[in-house]
This record gives structure tokens, C-alpha cells and sequence, in this order.
């Protein structure tokens, strides 16, 4: 009997230790909040990485470099393929929504395309401690984007 109860506490101990270290943590998940810098198709933006109150993340538009068109009126979000949201301001675009942190990624979300006015599904990791890798699915194609963070 005291090899058995030897035996279980060996157990208990190695996956008592191994567990909660390869288990993700809140922490893990909000090292994605931050300022980054983004460019797509010739538009340079900065976007800022919140967390939302149900424990998911957003990133919204905050500077835009060509806030103002040729008129000089600031530039909307034309494509959006909401019409009540054609007159967001660009520098307050939200480019994705509802992410989770899980597994070292953040997905389960989707992403925002201004410059087409588009939709889809989104995985977002890091490619390296200061390089965001956005990824955008429609279907089983795909289109990564680099964001770097500024803070």
C-alpha cells in the first residue's frame, strides 16, 4: 500500500509541475496589448491592441498618415459593407475584433480590411518580440500582414 500511495504522489508531483507551466496564462494573452504600426497597400496607420471587458482583444485604428482627402474633408470608412458605419472617421476604424488568446495565438476573431471593404477570419502571432503577424483567412486562402509594435 505505501508503494501505491508513492506511486500517485510521484504522479501528482511531475504533473503538478509539468501542467500549469505549459498552461497559458492572462499574462501570456495581453502581451499583444499595444501601439503598432501598420502598412497596407501604400496606407500607413498606427493601431492600438486593447483588451475588450469579455476578455477578448481589438485593435482600432487611432492615426491615420492622409487623415484628409484631396477636399480636405477627413476620410471615412467608404467600403465598409456596414452603411452605419461608413462615416467612422479612418483614424477610428476598428481592423479586428473578438480575438482569444489560446495555444500562443490569438484567433477565433476576424479582421477588417478598409482599403477593400472586406471581412475574415483572423490568427494573429508573433513573428518575433517586436513583429505582429496578422493573418487573414477567406476560405483556404490567406494573406499575412506585418505590424510593429511602437510600445
Amino acid at each position: 500500500m505505501k508503494n501505491f500511495i508513492a506511486l500517485l504522489l510521484g504522479i501528482a508531483a511531475v504533473f503538478g509541475t509539468a501542467l500549469p507551466a505549459s498552461a497559458a496564462t492572462p499574462a501570456d494573452g495581453d502581451r499583444i496589448i499595444g501601439l503598432y504600426k501598420a502598412v497596407k497597400d501604400g496606407e500607413v496607420s498606427h493601431v492600438r491592441i486593447s483588451k475588450t471587458g469579455d476578455n477578448s482583444y481589438r485593435a482600432q485604428v487611432v492615426w491615420v498618415e492622409n487623415k484628409y482627402d484631396k477636399n480636405g474633408a477627413v476620410r471615412t470608412d467608404v467600403k465598409n459593407p456596414d452603411p452605419a458605419k461608413r462615416s467612422v472617421p479612418a483614424d477610428e476604424i476598428v481592423l479586428i475584433d473578438k480575438v482569444s488568446y489560446s495555444d500562443g495565438m490569438w484567433k477565433d476573431g476576424q479582421v477588417y480590411d478598409p482599403t477593400k471593404g472586406k471581412v475574415y477570419r483572423v490568427e494573429i502571432t508573433f513573428k518575433d518580440e517586436k513583429t505582429l503577424r496578422v493573418r487573414g483567412f477567406l476560405g483556404p486562402f490567406s494573406l499575412s500582414v506585418y505590424w510593429d509594435k511602437l510600445e
